[in-house]
C-alpha cells in the first residue's frame, strides 16, 4: 500500500509540474484573442516592399505601437528604406537581447487569391482539402486552434511581430519588466534583399550591438514542436541571357538555319547538374564536411522527407544529401525563372531573339559566394560560350558562335551559431523546461534572412525562434497563419521575455 501511495504522489507531482510549466498558456490564449482586431488592422496595410509609400504607413503604425509600450524608437536612415530601432530598458546592468523582424511583404496577385482582397484578413476553417471562410465569431468557441487567418504577411512576418507586441503589452499592464533590455530591429525591405542593412550595421554599429540576436521569422518544424534555428543560408543571384537573331524571326523561314537561343540556354543550364540533381560545376561543394557530430545534430531532427514529398507531390528528390536536412547543408543552384518568346494563347511561330534565366544560389557558411559565381562563369566558358557582362555589340555577335550575358550580385552571406553555444543552451533550456520536451534543433535552415552582417560585423550570435505553421504559403497566394501557432507564439515569447539571461 505504501508503494502505491508513493507512485501516486510521484504522478501527482509530475502532472502538477507539467501544468506549472505552461503557466502562460491560458493567459496567452486570452490576450491573443483580444489582440486579433489589432492584428487585422495591421494586416490591412499594404506592405509591398517595392512600394515605398505603402511602407511608410507600416513604419508609422509600428512606431506608434512601440512608443505606446514605452519603447524609445529611432529611424536609421540608409541609402534604401530606413530601419526602425526600438529600445526598451529594463535595467542598465542587465544584458541586451535584440529581436529582428521584417514588416514588408511579397507582392500580391489578387487574381490568385481565394478572397476579394489579400490585405483584408479572412478567417477560414478546413473542410476536406479546402479552406472556407467563417465568421470571426467562431473564435469565441473552444476548438479554434486549426482555424487560419488568410492575408498577405499574416505569417511572414507581421504575425510574429504582433505576437511579440501582445506579450510585451501584457507584461506592461501587469507592471512586470522583461528579464533583460530589449532592442527591436525592424526591417522594411527584407523581401527586396535588405539592400540598406549591411551599410546600416556599419554606420550604426554602436546602436545595434547586443548580447544575442533572436530572429522572428520562418516556420516551425513540420512536427509543430518548439523549434530553434541556428543558421540560415545566404543568397546570391545571377541572370543569364542567350542571344539568337537580332529580332524574332519566322520559324518557317529560318527554322533549321538560325540557332534558337532558348535551346542554347537550356543546354547551358542542363550542363550544370547531373541526373541526380547534383551541381557538377568544379568546386561548388568545396569545404563542406558533414562530420559525425554534425550528422548527429541533423539526425536529431524528425524526418520530413516523406511529408515533403506528400505535400509537394513529388516521387523522387535530388541526391545532394541523403536526407532533406543533409541537403540544405550544401549550397544550391536553382533556376527560379525562364523567359523566351511567348506561350499559351500568345504562342507564335518564331525563333526568339533572346532567352533569359534567373538563378539563385543559396549559400552556406563554408561557401565563398564570389568563387561560386566565378565557377558558373568558368563552367560556361568551358562549354564553349563567350560570357559577357553586357549586351553584345554587332562585332561581338558576328565574331562569336555562342554568347551568354551574365550579371550577378551577392545579397548576403550565410551565418551559423553553434548549437552548443551558451546562448543556444540558454534558449534551448527555456523551451525544454517550459514545454517539457526538447525543442527541434535546426543547424541550418534552407531559407535566407539578411542578418549575417550582425554576426560578421558585430560579432553577435544569432538564433531563429520560428513560430508560424510550415504550410503557411509564405510568398505565395493564400498566405495564412494558424490560430494555434499565433497563440503558442505569444506563450513562447512570454516564457522567453521573463527568463533570466
Amino acid at each position: 500500500m505504501k508503494s502505491f501511495f508513493n507512485v501516486a504522489l510521484v504522478l501527482i507531482m509530475f502532472f502538477s509540474n507539467l501544468n506549472a510549466q505552461r503557466k502562460f498558456e491560458s493567459t496567452a490564449r486570452a490576450i491573443g484573442l483580444e489582440s486579433i482586431e489589432k492584428f487585422k488592422s495591421f494586416l490591412a496595410l499594404p506592405n509591398d516592399a517595392a512600394k515605398p509609400d505603402d511602407i511608410k504607413v507600416n513604419i508609422s503604425w509600428a512606431k506608434s505601437e512601440l512608443e505606446a509600450l514605452g519603447f524609445e524608437v529611432n529611424t536609421l536612415e540608409t541609402s534604401a528604406l530606413p530601419l526602425l530601432l526600438a529600445n526598451l530598458k529594463a535595467k542598465k546592468s542587465k544584458p541586451t537581447l535584440a529581436f529582428y523582424m521584417h514588416l514588408d511583404g511579397q507582392a500580391v496577385d489578387g487574381t490568385k487569391w481565394n478572397q476579394k482582397d489579400p490585405y483584408t484578413a479572412v478567417l477560414k476553417s478546413k473542410n476536406g482539402k479546402e479552406f472556407n471562410p467563417i465568421s470571426w465569431d467562431n473564435l469565441k468557441g473552444q476548438e479554434i486552434d486549426d482555424y487560419r487567418i488568410f492575408a498577405r504577411s499574416s505569417a511572414d512576418d507581421k504575425g510574429p511581430f504582433v505576437m511579440l507586441l501582445t506579450a510585451l503589452n501584457y507584461l506592461k499592464k501587469e507592471g512586470k519588466s522583461t528579464a533583460y533590455n530589449i532592442k527591436l530591429i525592424l526591417d522594411f525591405e527584407e523581401e527586396q534583399s535588405s539592400p540598406g542593412l549591411p551599410e546600416a550595421v556599419k554606420k550604426f554599429k554602436d546602436q545595434l550591438t547586443a548580447d544575442l540576436l533572436l530572429i522572428l521569422d520562418g516556420p516551425v518544424h513540420s512536427s509543430a514542436k518548439p523549434t530553434l534555428v541556428f543558421g540560415n543560408r545566404g543568397i546570391a543571384a545571377l541572370t543569364l541571357t542567350a542571344f539568337g537573331p537580332l529580332v524574332p524571326q519566322h520559324s518557317g523561314h529560318y527554322g533549321n538555319y538560325i540557332p534558337n537561343p532558348a535551346l542554347e540556354l537550356s543546354k547551358a543550364l542542363a550542363s550544370m547538374k547531373d541526373n541526380q540533381g547534383r551541381v557538377v560545376i568544379s568546386g561548388f561543394y568545396d569545404g563542406i564536411n558533414l562530420d559525425a557530430a554534425t550528422k548527429k545534430i541533423l539526425e536529431g531532427v524528425p524526418t520530413e522527407d516523406k511529408a515533403i514529398k506528400e505535400r509537394t507531390q513529388i516521387k523522387r528528390n535530388d541526391r545532394v544529401g541523403n536526407t532533406y536536412q543533409e541537403s540544405i547543408q550544401y549550397p544550391s543552384l536553382n533556376i527560379r525563372g525562364l523567359q523566351s518568346g511567348w506561350v499559351g494563347d500568345e504562342a507564335r511561330t518564331i525563333i526568339p531573339a533572346t532567352a533569359t534565366a534567373e538563378i539563385d544560389i543559396r549559400l552556406v557558411v563554408e561557401s565563398n559566394p564570389y568563387k561560386l559565381i566565378e565557377g558558373v562563369k568558368t563552367h560556361l566558358m568551358n562549354q564553349g560560350y563567350t560570357v559577357l557582362d553586357h549586351q553584345p555589340t554587332k562585332e561581338e555577335r558576328m565574331s562569336q558562335d555562342r554568347i551568354i550575358q551574365m550579371t550577378s550580385n551577392v545579397a548576403y552571406p550565410a551565418f551559423r551559431t553553434a548549437t552548443q553555444s551558451k546562448e543556444g543552451k540558454w534558449l534551448s533550456n527555456i523551451l525544454a523546461e517550459y514545454y517539457n520536451e526538447k525543442p527541434i534543433i535546426i543547424r541550418t535552415s534552407g531559407g535566407s534572412v539578411p542578418i549575417s552582417p550582425f554576426v560578421s560585423e558585430l560579432g553577435v550570435p544569432a538564433i531563429g525562434v520560428p513560430t508560424v505553421n510550415l504550410d503557411n504559403n509564405q510568398h505565395s497566394p493564400n498566405e495564412n497563419l494558424r490560430i494555434g501557432n499565433y497563440l503558442t507564439g505569444i506563450e513562447s515569447f512570454l516564457a522567453i521575455l521573463t527568463s533570466k539571461f
